[in-house]
C-alpha cells in the first residue's frame, strides 16, 4: 500500500496564501502521476491540479495563474502553492497517486485530507 498524508490546511483571508504538502510512502513515488483534488461541502470532488513524473502540469480553469503544483522526488512530496486565494477555494483537500501507463497501470492511492478555509 501507499500511505499518502497531506498537511499545510488551515484559515486565511481572502488574497491570502497557503502551501499544502503530501508525503508519500511509496518506493516507486518517480512513477507516480500525483494530483490535488478538492471537494466542497455539497459538491462534487474535483481536479485541482496534477503533475506527471516528468513534470507536466495541468489545472482546473478556475485556479490558474493561482495555484502552482510541484514535486520533490528526493523527498516523496507533492506541493500545492495556493496564492490569491478566495472564499470559493474552501475545501478539503485531497492528495491522489496515479499510475496511468505500464505494468502498474491503475494504481490509484488517497490521502484523508486537508482542510482549506478562506475567509474574513
Amino acid at each position: 500500500q501507499v500511505q499518502l498524508v497531506e498537511s499545510g490546511g488551515g484559515l486565511v483571508q481572502p488574497g491570502g496564501s497557503l502551501r499544502l504538502s503530501c508525503l508519500a510512502s511509496t518506493k516507486i513515488f518517480s512513477l507516480y502521476r500525483m494530483g490535488w483534488y478538492r471537494q466542497a461541502p455539497g459538491k462534487q470532488r474535483e481536479l485541482v491540479a496534477s503533475i506527471t513524473s516528468g513534470g507536466s502540469t495541468n489545472y482546473v480553469d478556475s485556479v490558474k495563474g493561482r495555484f502552482t503544483i510541484s514535486r520533490d522526488n528526493g523527498e516523496n512530496t507533492v506541493y500545492l502553492q495556493m496564492n490569491s486565494l478566495k472564499p470559493e477555494d474552501t475545501a478539503v483537500y485531497y492528495c491522489n497517486a496515479y499510475v496511468g501507463s505500464g505494468p502498474l497501470y491503475g494504481m490509484n492511492y488517497w490521502g484523508k485530507g486537508t482542510l482549506v478555509t478562506v475567509s474574513s
